[in-house]
C-alpha cells in the first residue's frame, strides 16, 4: 500500500526531506518505522529504535501498534519540550 509521510523538525533536517509517498508492506506504523530504518543511512540514524520519536496518523498520536491503511498520511517528530 501507499502512505504519505510527513518529517518533522530534526528528523527533516537529517533526512532533507518535509515529506515523501512509500510504497510499504508494513501494517502498522512500528513496521513502517522499522522499514524506513532498514534504508540505512540517514533514515537508520534519525529514526533508530533508541531515540525518541513520536508518531502520528492522520493527526493522530499513534504507537508501534496502530494499524496502517492505504493512503495514510504518518508524521514522525522529535518529543515536544515546552517551558
Amino acid at each position: 500500500m501507499q502512505v504519505h509521510i510527513r518529517y518533522f523538525a530534526s528528523i527533516r533536517e537529517a533526512l532533507g526531506m518535509t515529506s515523501e509517498r512509500v510504497d510499504t508492506a508494513a501494517i502498522t506504523l512500528g513496521g513502517l518505522r522499522d522499514e524506513l530504518i532498514a534504508r540505512g543511512g540517514a533514515h537508520a540514524q534519525a529514526l533508530a529504535r533508541g531515540r525518541a520519536v513520536r508518531m502520528a496518523l492522520e493527526q493522530v498520536m499513534g504507537g508501534d501498534d496502530t494499524p496502517l491503511h492505504p493512503g495514510a498520511e504518518v508524521a514522525f517528530f522529535p518529543p515536544v519540550t515546552g517551558g
